[in-house]
């Protein structure tokens, strides 16, 4: 049996600006190499679209931008709330812990029976949860925050005002989240109108 001789190959690479190209060849000095033995083309488009394509990646600076402040969200709303909404505003890779607060309409205060509330705020109720907001990134390593609060009419057990905040540690994230809540309560200007069982109504603070 007479076994084929071996041959070594080479590998010339021939590009173009809309294609590359491969040869490959025989090491033998009889062969042409204009005439190539085996071609493989792979189309890789023109340098103009592959700059196109470029230009359609993402913005990875203004997405850092756009998480670069802690405050994630703060708004006053006649619309009704939602949970997930505000944990998925402090949502931070960043962060170890977050602390989540709901206050809910109950259906009594001071030993009267509650039978609806209405909450009303200042115009200038949201610029004082930002002011609220700045003073808990001062004294805590915030990762992100967010708090709403509901004002118009509501019902027993509906969602009357959520806040969050997210940290490295989970203690931080609850006493960042403690002083968040408290602070609104005392110093947002946002009235409670209770409407009691018996006929009677009061206005008090917010929460």
């Amino acid at each position: 049996m007479v076994r084929p001789k071996r041959c070594s190959t080479v590998c010339c690479l021939r590009g173009s600006r809309r294609a590359s190209s491969l040869y490959l060849s025989p090491r033998a000095a009889s062969y042409d190499r204009s005439k190539p033995l085996f071609r493989l083309s792979v189309a890789y488009g023109t340098m103009d679209g592959m700059a196109a394509r470029n230009d359609q990646t993402p913005d990875l600076d203004a997405s850092a931008e756009q998480h670069a402040d802690p405050i994630r969200l703060l708004a006053v709303r006649d619309t009704p709330l939602s949970l997930d909404e505000v944990f998925a505003a402090v949502g931070d890779p960043t962060a170890g812990g977050t602390a989540l607060f709901v206050g809910t309409v109950r259906n009594h205060d001071g030993g009267a029976d509650v039978d609806a509330l209405g909450y009303s705020c200042h115009p200038t109720a949201e610029a004082e949860m930002h002011r609220v907001a700045d003073k808990v990134l001062a004294d805590f390593p915030v990762r992100a925050l967010a708090a709403v609060h509901r004002v118009g009419d509501l019902a027993v057990g509906d969602l009357a005002v959520v806040v969050a905040v997210s940290c490295p540690h989970r203690a931080e994230a609850f006493a960042a989240c403690r002083k968040l809540i408290d602070d609104l309560k005392h110093e947002v200007p946002i009235w409670k109108h209770q409407r009691f069982s018996d006929g009677t109504e009061e206005w008090v603070g917010a929460c």
